[in-house]
């Protein structure tokens, strides 16, 4: 089988799932890993014959994909933030959203302070927000929380993988007691309603924790009321906080942060609305 061939195999076996754009994408992404052609080989040498190994294991990408695995999954790794990140069944993938998160906490963080920062991340996941401000503020001291001791194994892997070093804490963010104060509070706890799930695609929750997904109970804010608890005591004056938030609850997150002195409700990309941005 040619490269051309098997691209377009894909795009026949898995037209019921993806357009033709996603799975031009997902031939380019597969053929990059497995064979190790960028875009312009894999035009350059479009008619080349696969090396059969490499065309099992290319067609087992496509048996994968179609039980629903998503492809990050599937890869182990995922990019995010300009950075790989291992990922597996056991963390959320990083969205877009998270991404749209991250740009703001860092061009707001680095107007106002860039040295001595002490940084709480709350819901570690595969550990892409404190390990990109790691990155951004490599001075800082950036701790993270998570209940999921196997997201933790992986967002270590990912912190060694890219020589970071966070202080990663094993714990029920619900119930745990802060002892420290920071300079910056940073979240994206689950915030999906039990009533929502019906509205969650099957690959979805067929495929990624839904512990990181769903709310713990049925209050959606659960986490955003012990954060906005937290913060009276343990985010500095003029610190600041950072939200991803339930779209069909932005005006009532929102009201939890009523008592700083600067708390704005911010849409995303797709104009719905995504974050929360405090001063404190």
């Amino acid at each position: 089988m040619t490269i051309s061939a098997y691209k377009q195999y894909l795009k026949t076996e898995l037209s019921d799932l993806y357009t033709e754009s996603e799975s031009a994408f997902l031939s380019s992404l597969f053929i990059h890993k497995i064979v190790g052609f960028d875009s312009f080989q894999q035009r350059r040498f479009s008619e080349q014959n696969l090396l059969i190994d490499d065309e099992k294991q290319l067609c087992h990408l496509i048996a994968e994909l179609k039980t629903g695995r998503p492809y990050q999954q599937i890869l182990g790794e995922t990019e995010f933030y300009g950075m790989t990140f291992f990922v597996d069944e056991n963390v959320l993938i990083p969205r877009p959203e998270t991404e749209e998160l991250l740009e703001m906490a860092i061009r707001e963080i680095q107007n106002v302070k860039t040295k001595g920062l002490k940084i709480l991340d709350i819901g570690t996941g595969s550990g892409v927000i404190p390990l990109v401000l790691k990155k951004y503020f490599p001075d800082a001291e950036v701790s993270s929380i998570d209940f999921s001791e196997k997201a933790l194994e992986t967002a270590k892997r990912n912190a060694d993988h890219h020589h970071l070093e966070v202080n990663f804490i094993h714990t029920d963010y619900l119930h745990f007691v802060l002892e420290e104060k920071y300079d910056i509070i940073i979240s994206n706890p689950p915030y999906i309603g039990i009533e929502e799930e019906i509205d969650i695609a099957d690959s979805v929750k067929g495929f990624e924790p839904t512990m990181a997904l769903f709310s713990p109970t049925s209050d959606a804010l659960i986490f955003y009321k012990k954060i906005a608890e937290d913060a009276k005591n343990h985010l500095k004056d003029g610190g600041m906080l950072f939200l991803e938030i339930n779209q069909k609850l932005g005006p009532e997150t929102l009201e939890l942060y009523s008592y700083f002195s600067r708390a704005e409700l911010l849409k995303d990309l797709s104009e719905n609305d995504r974050f929360i941005y405090g001063t404190k």
